[in-house]
């Protein structure tokens, strides 16, 4: 709720006030899913069940919501990638392919048969718990997220550090791609920070132990932090690229072989520039 009041003012003038392209749309889905998936664990946080079947059901549901906030995470940082590559389809697919054989993974080990356990505390409200087996299978999903994030940021420094001292590419392009691989480097170096320790929490435990705690209680409860922060980061990044382009993680810089100079442009501006070539020839 602090990053949305705080990014309020810019989201306005750079989200709701401007077409709903494809790269606003992606903002606002994963912006407000977060939002309504963080009220619904509130929700369940405050609101003490009455038995284990509701709160399976309540857990699940949960799930779900950091499930597909993490979908949406992965498809814009592979968008900004594939504008990023020039809008390249075949990297595209291989991105594709390999992200849904990753999702694959994850499902399974997020919705598996008896992947975990949810027990109601009297008079307190409901916690996830799993054996150590589970544990690892469960944890398998924020891998995938990682090993999904890894790809993308070891592309985006490849992309980066090939294009920067091109001399085909003007200030302004060179600014966007800077922005690019700022605010890239920024995430995943966040994200690396806070996702690991949550991955630890599957495999290891070891907080409940030096805390007399129930052990398999602590296991995972690092996993709505890690998706609010990477949703919160995304949300920032996205941000940042409708500051300086209309497209937003659409933007790509091109190379014009027809023409001097070259120009960092978008769809919209290649739409444009078409037109008014035209115009000037008539």
């Amino acid at each position: 709720m602090y990053d949305h009041i705080m990014t309020l003012p810019e989201e306005i003038a750079f989200i709701w006030g401007r077409p709903k392209l494809l790269s606003a749309t992606l903002f606002l889905a994963n912006r407000y899913l977060a939002l309504v998936g963080n009220i619904f664990g509130l929700f369940i946080d405050f609101l003490p069940a009455v038995s284990d079947e509701s709160c399976s059901r309540y857990m699940l549901v949960r799930e779900l919501f950091l499930y597909l906030q993490q979908i949406i995470v992965c498809v814009i940082l592979t968008l900004r990638v594939y504008a990023l590559y020039g809008r390249s389809r075949r990297l595209l697919s291989y991105i594709v392919i390999i992200g849904v054989a990753l999702m694959g993974g994850a499902s399974a080990g997020s919705f598996g048969n008896n992947s975990n356990t949810t027990i109601y505390i009297q008079g307190s409200d409901c916690h996830n718990t799993f054996t150590a087996k589970t544990a690892m299978r469960y944890g398998l999903a924020w891998i995938a997220v990682f090993v999904f994030e890894l790809l993308i940021f070891v592309l985006t420094v490849f992309r980066a550090c090939k294009t920067r001292g091109s001399p085909w590419m003007i200030p302004s392009s060179r600014n966007i791609i800077d922005i690019i691989f700022r605010d890239g480097a920024v995430y995943f170096a966040a994200m690396t920070l806070i996702n690991l320790p949550n991955i630890l929490t599957y495999y290891c435990g070891s907080i409940g132990y030096f805390l007399t705690i129930d052990k398999d209680i602590t296991r995972g409860n690092l996993a709505t932090f890690t998706s609010c922060m990477s949703v919160t980061l995304v949300s920032r990044l996205v941000l940042h690229l409708h500051k300086s382009t209309y497209d937003g993680i659409l933007s790509t810089a091109i190379r014009n072989d027809d023409s001097s100079p070259n120009v960092f442009t978008t769809g919209l501006d290649v739409e444009f520039s078409s037109h008014s070539f035209q115009a000037d020839s008539g």
